[in-house]
């Protein structure tokens, strides 16, 4: 139980161990001394707070909406948030898809309105408030390319320095957007975890705060954020699923983890169905979530924000899964591709590659007749496909130019 005079407290998701205190976190120091470098993460940290007291002071969720649910993030005060404008992003409903009426309910969260055109952004500025209310100016990372580009644009409007560590292959639209917000970008030569284990040694070494992806608590308090925002752009219902593109684990936590601290305050009585979709080419989370030992493989993938060897919140993901009753989902990189096309094609939202693996879920179960009528279902789109042309190139095809003259229009109109 949280003592009442804190706002928020820290409980290991590995052996309970709770830390009643609000300083500056990241991992159990218990349960990651004995880390083995090919394990999952050990002793990642969920962040509580007294949800009697909440629940006292807000008997609605209409009445903690208005305060901006404050109550249920780790900062004092709304005014630390960066200046740009995170989350609140649109939800669309599709009635039709290929020509076809559907007969379950399809709505579509379109997170690229954020400001660096991803997720990642709630995450990111949730950092930055909990920073800027500790006098924290330098902000590292490590990132494949989506993480680093929403803290270098998030720390540019605040006012805050970004250093970020990216792996040499990452794509050339997310490499350009971090060094144009003024970061100090790093290539890495090797995978992202090279890059996450260079950055955590960095921290220790010059004490930097660090913002990597479930190492760092508060990047799952932030992606919650899009619960809430569901749970309100349903008319205060609980979807019958959400389709979630899975890499290591952390948005697919942050929704389970927002729809949980409604259920800790009454505000909703059941959990969404969470279908954690991934690639074929990097499915360690849908593996082993529902296995008795841990096996974890290299990843490649077509969709390199979701790329993960070692899923850096696997043991949280795999808690939620199991006692939510998840379901998992693999995609081959094809029809990926295909569902990023039809998506684009059918919606006018376009969408790299790991925000279409969610939609390819949603494929995959419709054509297996797993949607029942009328019930209803949100993908989450994730990114922007703009952050990564070069992964659609082999399902586009661009004609050749043509003189300017009616004849050759019309032939190639036809």
């Amino acid at each position: 139980m949280a003592q009442d005079n804190k706002k928020f407290y820290y409980e290991c998701v590995d052996c309970g161990r709770v830390f009643h205190d609000d300083s500056v976190r990241y991992l159990c120091p218990d349960c990651s001394r004995d880390q083995k470098p090919d394990d999952a993460p050990r002793g990642v940290l969920k962040v509580r707070y007294p949800y009697r007291e909440i629940k006292k002071k807000h008997p609605s969720f209409e009445s903690l909406k208005a305060t901006g649910f404050l109550g249920l993030y780790p900062v004092q005060s709304l005014d630390s948030f960066p200046p740009l404008r995170v989350g609140q992003t649109p939800m669309y409903q599709i009635s039709r898809l290929n020509g076809q009426h559907l007969k379950e309910a399809l709505f579509l969260k379109d997170d690229s309105q954020n400001p660096t055109y991803s997720f990642k952004d709630r995450a990111s500025t949730l950092v930055a408030a909990f920073a800027k209310e500790r006098n924290i100016e330098v902000i590292i990372t490590a990132s494949t390319g989506n993480a680093g580009s929403s803290l270098a644009g998030i720390c540019a409007s605040s006012g805050q320095k970004a250093i970020v560590l990216v792996p040499e292959k990452a794509p050339l639209a997310k490499l350009t957007q971090i060094v144009m917000y003024g970061a100090k970008i790093v290539p890495v030569k090797g995978t992202y975890d090279d890059a996450f284990d260079l950055s955590v040694k960095a921290t220790e070494k010059f004490g930097w705060y660090n913002r990597n992806t479930a190492f760092n608590p508060l990047t799952i308090e932030g992606k919650k954020s899009v619960a809430f925002e569901l749970f309100d752009q349903m008319q205060q219902t609980v979807p019958d699923r959400i389709f979630v593109p899975v890499g290591d684990g952390v948005i697919m936590s942050g929704v389970y983890k927002g729809f949980e601290d409604l259920l800790q305050l009454g505000y909703i009585d059941k959990m969404p169905v969470v279908v954690a979709v991934q690639s074929a080419g990097s499915d360690n989370i849908a593996r082993n979530a529902f296995a008795e030992t841990f096996e974890f493989r290299s990843s490649h993938t077509i969709a390199d924000s979701i790329s993960v060897d070692i899923p850096r919140n696997f043991i949280m993901a795999r808690q939620f899964l199991q006692k939510y009753d998840g379901e998992v989902l693999t995609i081959e990189d094809n029809a990926i591709l295909e569902a990023s096309k039809q998506l684009s094609a059918n919606t006018g939202l376009f969408s790299e590659p790991a925000a279409a693996t969610a939609f390819a879920g949603y494929l995959q179960y419709q054509k297996d007749n797993r949607l029942p009528a009328q019930s209803k279902n949100i993908v989450l789109l994730t990114g922007s496909g703009l952050k990564d042309l070069n992964a659609v190139q082999q399902v586009i095809s661009i004609p050749e130019a043509i003189h300017p003259n009616l004849s050759e229009l019309k032939n190639l109109i036809k």
